[in-house]
C-alpha cells in the first residue's frame, strides 16, 4: 500500500484526535518526538493543541502521509519566523506508525517534505534528532548532514542525557 499525503489538511477534531493518538504510539513504541515513554493522550495533548494552533493561526504546516483514510505519518514545517532565516524551514514532529515500520512510509514523508519546501520558499530543511537511537543514520542516507551536536542536551530520565544532533539538508542535493 502506498501512502497519499496532504499538505495543510482540516484539522478537524477527530483528526486532531488520530494525530495525538499516533504521537501517542509512536512515542510509546520508541520514538523521540517530545515525549519519553511512557506517555498518555492526556500528557500529549496540551503539547499537541499548541502546535495545532501554530498550524492553522500560522506561520507552520501540516504534511500527513493517509494509508487509506488513516493518517499514518505526520511532521510539521516550522517557519524560523526570523527574516534572516525565511530561506529555510524547520521539520518537526516526524512520526510514523510504529505498526507501518519498515514499510519505506519515514523514506516517503521525508522525500515529500523536501518536494514541498521549496513551495514555501524554502532552499533547505533542518531537523534535530535525538542521541542514542542512530536516527542520524535514517537521515544520513536521505542526504542530511550532521552540521552540530548538543551535548547532553536531552535529558530523557535522571542520569541519562543525550545528545540533540543538528542535521541539515540542502535542496539542491537530491534526497
Amino acid at each position: 500500500m502506498s501512502l497519499r499525503f496532504v499538505l495543510d489538511p482540516d484539522l478537524t477534531p477527530e483528526l486532531r484526535e488520530r494525530i495525538i493518538d499516533l504521537w501517542v504510539d509512536v512515542t510509546n513504541a520508541g520514538g523521540a518526538v517530545g515525549f519519553v515513554a511512557p506517555v498518555t493522550a492526556t500528557e500529549v495533548r496540551p503539547v499537541a493543541e499548541s502546535t495545532f494552533a501554530a498550524v492553522t493561526d500560522g506561520p507552520d504546516r501540516l504534511l500527513i502521509g493517509y494509508e487509506a483514510d488513516r493518517p499514518v505519518a505526520v511532521l510539521i514545517f516550522t517557519d524560523n519566523q526570523f527574516r534572516l532565516k525565511a530561506h529555510w524551514g524547520i521539520l518537526k514532529r516526524v512520526m510514523v506508525h510504529p505498526d507501518t515500520q519498515g514499510r519505506g512510509y519515514g523514506r516517503a514523508l521525508m522525500r515529500e517534505a523536501a518536494r514541498r519546501a521549496p513551495e514555501l520558499g524554502w532552499r533547505a530543511l533542518h531537523v534535530t534528532v535525538r542521541g542514542g537511537l542512530s536516527l542520524e543514520k535514517f537521515y544520513n542516507r536521505l542526504g542530511y548532514r550532521e552540521v552540530g551536536r548538543l551535548p547532553g542536551a536531552l535529558r530523557v530520565a535522571p542520569g541519562d542525557d543525550r545528545d540533540e544532533i543538528l542535521m541539515w539538508l540542502d535542496l539542491d542535493t537530491p534526497a
